[in-house]
Formats: C-alpha cells, structure tokens, sequence
C-alpha cells in the first residue's frame, strides 16, 4: 500500500528556523555581556536558578530580564509593522505612524524637565503613547470606519507638532543635563530596565497581541482591498479598529521601556513576508520572532562593543537597518 504523500510547507520550515534563531539569540544574549557566561552556566541558571552566587544574581537580576525587555521590544513592533502594513496595503508604514513614539517623546521631555521622578518616565510614556495613538484614530475617523489617508495624515502631522515641542524644552532647558537626559531617552536604550518594567509592559503587550491573532483570518480578507473582503463577510470597520488598537498597545508598550526604537517594524514585516508569504496567521507570529532575534541582538551589540559605555538602540538600528532595507527595496524592484 502506497502511503500518502505529505505537502511540503516550506513557510512553516522558515518559521520553525526563525524560532530556533531565536532561542540562540536569547541564550547568547544572555551569556555575552561585561561578565561573559559560559552556556552550561546560563543553561543551569536557568533550569536551577540560584541567587545565592553572584552569577545567579547578575543573570536573573540584570541579565535575563534586559534580553526579555529586548525581546518584548521586537516583538511588538514587529508585529505593530506587520498589521498596519497588511491593514494599510503599504509596505512603508512603520508602527510610529499613529504617533506614538513622538507623543511618548514629547511627554517624556517634559516630564525630564520637569523633574519628574526616573521611575514614574515608563508610566508617563506609555500613557502619552496611547493617548496620542487614540487622537489618531479619532481624527481619522469617517463615519464607523478609518480612512487610510487621514490615519497618515494625522500621525505625521502630530509627530511633526511634538518633535517641535521637545525641540523647544531641550532648547529652554536650563540645565545641560536635563538636555542630555532628552538626547539619551530619543536615542533608545534598555540600560537599568528590570522585572518591573518587564511585567508592566508585558500585560499591555500581550493584550494587543491577542487582538492581533485574533484578527489574522479577517487580515488575510483585506489584503484583496476593501471592497473585496466586505464581499467575503469581513466586517472592515471593525478589523481597522482592532488593527489600530492592537498596533497602538504594542508600540506604547515598547515604546515606554525602551524609549524611540526605529526602524524595527519597518523592516522586518519586509523579511517576513519574503520567507513565508502573506498569510497573516504566519506573518503575524513570524514578525514577532523576527523582531525579538533582530532587537536581542542590537541590544547585545549596544552593550558589548565597549562596555561599560553603550551605543543608543535606536541609533545602531538605524545604521545597520537602513542599508538592509535599501538593498531589499532594491532587489525587489529589480525582480
């Protein structure tokens, strides 16, 4: 007897070599730092936690929740990118189109100057996060739908009137460490994030990553247009909704540990669709992956180039990001 033949879905081999990419990246991560580990110590650490030594309290206290921080991070705008991008139908919206890296930013400004507490910055970030996404969404509202053009139009407009307000406090600031403390929050960074910070950010993540895969059948019907999935039974409104929402809970989320990190949900919704397609129930779970390994492994670069001293996130990912997607861009219009 003949056995069936079995179909070879080469999208779910990309999907399980990016999750084993991934698992190598996090227990690299974690052993590469000022004090390098070796992998049968993290292995340990991790299987038997031990905070009686000072390897067990470096890692579980400083280490391991840093890389789960970087992680969260990736995850979420790369899945943010990819469902405003599939929402969208253009391969240019990255997850601060809504606005709010920039109302996050503006916030942030003036809560340095005003000499708000350190602790209290992730807090005020996400909350400004959120409510600039909000204001967004409503202006480019049209009847019980989101018009596309308006979304843009609104989210560049209110980045360009909060990056002129940070613009004007680090120029009135008084004091040149308050400027400095700006500077460094725009240029992106995990440095002295911890577990808390881990479980506040991670509850609203994973929030909007449940709507997010909740979401994938209806996505895979707009990716035909509008008019086409309202054929197909889609309810459109209420999935620009959900998009819109989802997309604003995992940015203000990143946004909020890790300051203005770009970049990220631009690119890697590219790289996933070119693995395994546009089948939103792969994209959407493989962005996530993709923007957990790319940020764990400019975090690691960051802090180990020459430590103690680290280069800003946001600023390593634009130098070696940029080139990346110019070459993709370029390779897919040769083809």
């Amino acid at each position: 007897m003949i056995s069936p033949r079995r179909s070879y879905r080469p999208e779910l081999v990309a999907l399980a070599a990016a999750l084993f990419v991934a698992c190598a990246a996090l227990i690299g991560a974690i052993s590469i730092g000022a004090v390098a580990f070796p992998f049968g110590a993290v292995l340990g650490q991790v299987v038997h936690p031990d905070l009686s030594t000072q390897a067990g309290r470096i890692l579980w206290e400083i280490r391991i929740p840093r890389v789960a921080i970087a992680a969260l991070v990736g995850a979420s705008l790369g899945l943010a990118g990819m469902l405003l991008q599939t929402m969208l139908r253009n391969p240019l919206v990255d997850p601060y189109l809504t606005g709010t890296s920039a109302g996050a930013a503006c916030a942030i400004a003036i809560g340095i100057a005003a000499g708000i507490a350190t602790a209290a910055l992730p807090l005020l970030a996400f909350v400004a996060a959120l409510a600039t996404a909000l204001l967004v969404a409503a202006l480019a509202r049209t009847g019980s739908g989101i018009s596309h053009e308006r979304l843009i139009l609104a989210g560049i407009s209110l980045s360009a009137l909060f990056a002129g307000i940070v613009t004007l406090v680090i120029l009135l600031s008084p004091r040149a460490s308050t400027s400095l403390s700006i500077l460094a929050w725009l240029g992106g960074s995990l440095a002295g994030r911890g577990w808390s910070d881990a479980r506040v950010a991670a509850i609203y993540a994973a929030i909007g990553a449940a709507i997010a895969l909740a979401l994938a059948p209806m996505l895979n019907g707009l990716r035909f247009g509008e008019a086409r999935a309202r054929a197909l039974g889609v309810d459109v409104d209420r999935v620009q909704w959900g998009v819109v929402g989802a997309a604003s809970l995992l940015t203000a989320a990143a946004v909020s540990v890790s300051g203005i990190v770009g970049f990220v949900g631009l690119i890697v919704p590219h790289v996933t669709r070119r693995f395994v397609g546009t089948d939103a129930r792969l994209t959407l779970v493989t962005s996530m992956v993709l923007g957990a390994v790319l940020v764990v492994i400019a975090d690691t670069v960051a802090r180990s180039i020459d430590p103690p001293l680290e280069l800003p996130l946001g600023v390593l990912l634009s130098m070696f990001g940029v080139p990346i997607f110019i070459y993709l861009s370029f390779r897919r219009r040769a083809a």
